[in-house]
């Protein structure tokens, strides 16, 4: 079974950068583990509160394993060697076969940190590596379009609805963000020609695919 490891910076990073795409991954028999390098500040009465609205929009996409280290919130430059030995250890417990992270050129100060922290392993650890964009990306060209439906589009709201406590997520700007996304990026001939059901997209920059085949001659 194929393998994909994700890491991100916070609770709702990946649903909300890649959420269609982690459905895709889970309804075609891939295995998904995300792993968030911080839980986020505790509810007024001390639970962890985004941590279970992670686990409840992971339930939602299939996630098989969403699992958390204790990087304090906005804190990651000043903890980079915590994140890199968290990081060894998820790598080597998951042995991924792809890895998605945070753009590097990201204006939140814990998502460049994760994703410069998440190369350094991803490039010793693991074959194929792919940043997503997230809101917060500067500079950012994608190079690979996952190009969705609306019902997988509806499931990645439905899942970002989880997130109650972060009241700035505005389910109508994400929405119509994944319908004008590849727009942007991909030639109104070209956009055409896709099926009907079509009309959505989440964007990635592929920064390394390495391809294995079989060299055996009969």
């Amino acid at each position: 079974m194929t393998t994909v490891l994700v890491v991100v910076a916070h609770p709702d990073d990946a649903e909300i950068s890649m959420g269609m795409r982690l459905l895709w991954y889970t309804l075609n028999g891939f295995r998904v583990r995300v792993h968030c390098l911080t839980t986020g500040a505790p509810g007024p009465d001390g639970t962890p509160v985004r941590q279970e609205e992670c686990l409840a929009a992971g339930a939602l996409l299939g996630v098989h394993e969403y699992t958390f280290s204790s990087i304090p919130d906005t804190s990651f430059v000043e903890h980079r060697g915590r994140i890199k030995a968290d990081l060894l250890d998820v790598f080597r417990e998951t042995q991924p076969d792809i890895v998605y992270t945070h753009f590097p050129g990201d204006q939140h100060l814990d998502h460049s940190t994760t994703a410069q922290e998440t190369t350094t392993v991803a490039l010793r650890e693991a074959r194929n590596l792919t940043y997503f964009r997230s809101p917060y990306s500067d500079g950012f060209e994608p190079n690979e379009f996952f190009v969705g439906t609306q019902k997988l589009l509806d499931v990645k709201v439905r899942a970002l609805k989880c997130f109650a406590s972060q009241q700035q997520l505005d389910m109508d700007v994400f929405r119509k963000l994944a319908e004008v996304a590849h727009r942007q990026y991909v030639h109104h001939r070209v956009v055409e020609r896709f099926q009907q059901e079509s009309s959505c997209a989440e964007l990635f920059s592929i920064t390394r695919r390495v391809e294995v085949v079989d060299c055996t001659m009969g």
